[in-house]
C-alpha cells in the first residue's frame, strides 16, 4: 500500500472525496432556510413592483403572494385559456393584458380575470370585455401572483392558436402594441371576476417548511460517495497486496519443492 502508484491513487481519492464533501456541504447549506417568510406573509397585499420585476422568475417563497397593481386593459387582448379547473370543475379562463400605469418603460402583466364553464361563455365574455373594460380608464386589481406555467403546443387536431397553459410568453406572442414591451414572467389570478365570469378559486399556498429534506438526502448521498472513494482505494490496494502474498507463497513453495 506504500508503493508510489497506491499513494498516487490515495491522493486522487482524497481529491475526489474532497469534491464530494464540498458538494455535500453545499447541499446542507441550501437545506435549511435561515430566513423563512413569516406565517401568513403571502396574505398581505403588497404592490406588484415590490414583489417581482419584469422578466424575472418568481422565487418559491413568493408564489401565491397577494399583490395589487393599477393599469389599463388593452382592448384587443382578452384571450381564452382552456383546461382551467375551479373547485375541481374543468373550464376556461379569460385573460387580459394589463398595461401598468405611471411607468416610463411600457410594462404589462398577464391577468386571469375569471373562470367560465364553457368555451362559448368564455369567448362571449372576452368579446364583451373588449368594449366594456378596454380603454384608457385606470383600474386597480388585487390577486395572487403565480409563476409562469410555460407554453405547451396543442394537439395536432386542435386549432394551433389554442392555449392550454397560463403562460405570459405565449400570451405575449398574441398581444397587440407589444413593441419594446417589458412583461412580467409571472401572472396575476384576480380575486374578483367581472361579470359574467366566476371568481377563480385561489386558496392560500401551504406554509413552507424551513427544512428541505430532499437537499439533506442529497448531502447524505455525497457523504456516502466520499466514503466509497476511500473504500474503493482500500479494496484495490488490499487485493493487490494479497495477490503479491499469494505469489510469494507460491514461489516459496516451488523453491522448497
Amino acid at each position: 500500500m506504500l508503493r508510489p502508484r497506491w499513494i498516487a491513487m490515495l491522493l486522487l481519492c482524497l481529491v475526489v472525496a474532497g469534491v464530494f464533501a464540498w458538494l455535500g456541504q453545499w447541499q446542507l447549506s441550501n437545506a435549511i432556510d435561515t430566513d423563512p417568510p413569516p406565517p401568513g406573509a403571502t396574505e398581505q397585499v403588497r404592490p406588484l413592483e415590490e414583489v417581482s420585476e419584469p422578466g424575472v422568475y418568481l422565487p418559491d417563497p413568493l408564489v401565491g403572494q397577494r399583490v395589487e397593481v393599477t393599469g389599463r386593459w388593452i382592448a384587443e387582448d382578452f384571450l381564452v385559456v382552456e383546461g382551467r379547473y375551479n373547485d375541481g370543475v374543468e373550464g376556461y379562463w379569460v385573460t387580459g393584458q394589463l398595461r401598468i400605469a405611471d411607468l416610463v418603460q411600457p410594462t404589462s402583466v398577464a391577468v386571469a380575470l375569471g373562470w367560465a364553464p364553457s368555451l362559448d361563455a368564455a369567448t362571449r365574455a372576452a368579446g364583451e370585455f373588449a368594449t366594456t373594460l378596454g380603454g384608457d380608464v385606470p383600474v386597480t386589481l388585487t390577486g395572487r401572483l403565480i409563476a409562469d406555467e410555460g407554453p405547451f403546443p396543442p394537439d395536432d387536431d386542435v386549432d394551433p392558436f389554442t392555449m392550454n397553459r397560463m403562460s405570459p410568453a405565449a400570451l405575449l406572442s398574441r398581444w397587440h402594441d407589444a413593441e419594446g414591451l417589458d412583461v412580467y414572467r409571472s401572472y396575476i389570478a384576480s380575486e374578483l371576476a367581472p361579470e359574467p365570469l366566476v371568481d377563480i378559486a385561489s386558496p392560500p399556498p401551504l406554509e413552507r417548511s424551513s427544512v428541505n429534506w430532499l437537499n439533506i438526502f442529497y448531502a447524505i448521498e455525497w457523504a456516502i460517495f466520499a466514503g466509497f472513494a476511500f473504500y474503493l482505494w482500500y479494496r484495490l490496494a488490499k487485493d493487490a497486496w494479497e495477490k503479491e502474498l499469494e505469489d510469494l507463497e507460491d514461489e516459496s513453495a516451488e523453491a522448497r519443492g
